[in-house]
């Protein structure tokens, strides 16, 4: 049995609370960002960048099994944890779950409080960009 989005959440939120400060968690973001199931190349196109992000962000989607499976690259190490992180909490689920899934594990890992406004800005965008697939390709499955 896989485990649901809400879970996936309490574990990463766990696994940040097991650090003193914020160095060691930048760094395990960075740790993260080499798990990141990476985009093919053939989808680093502009259509999948995600927009409002000051490094460049490329995420792609895919319904596998009426799941969703998102790939992504980035060209900045943070921020390749940061998605690395959403795509760990959202990936292969069904769209509607995804759509559903509130977000507040972010807030309660502190993230948006220590990332520089224009990371916090893309963060969002991230975010929206993932929820956008799942609507997309929720209307697929009707």
């Amino acid at each position: 049995m896989s485990k649901t989005i809400q879970e996936i959440q309490e574990e990463i939120i766990d696994e940040f609370a097991m650090f003193d400060d914020w160095m060691q968690r930048y760094e395990y973001m960075i740790e993260l960002g080499k798990t990141l199931p990476i985009i093919d190349e053939k989808y680093k196109i502009d259509e999948n960048l995600i927009k409002g992000c000051q490094s460049k962000v490329w995420v792609h989607a895919e319904l596998k099994d009426e799941k969703l499976a998102f790939t992504a690259d980035s060209d900045a190490i943070i921020t390749k944890g940061i998605v690395a992180i959403l795509i760990r909490a959202f990936s292969n689920h069904h769209p509607s779950a995804i759509i559903e899934a509130d977000t507040k594990f972010i807030d309660d890992i502190g993230l948006k409080e220590h990332l520089s406004p224009t990371r916090a800005n893309g963060l969002v965008s991230m975010i929206k960009q993932l929820k956008m697939y799942a609507v997309a390709y929720q209307t697929q499955l009707k």
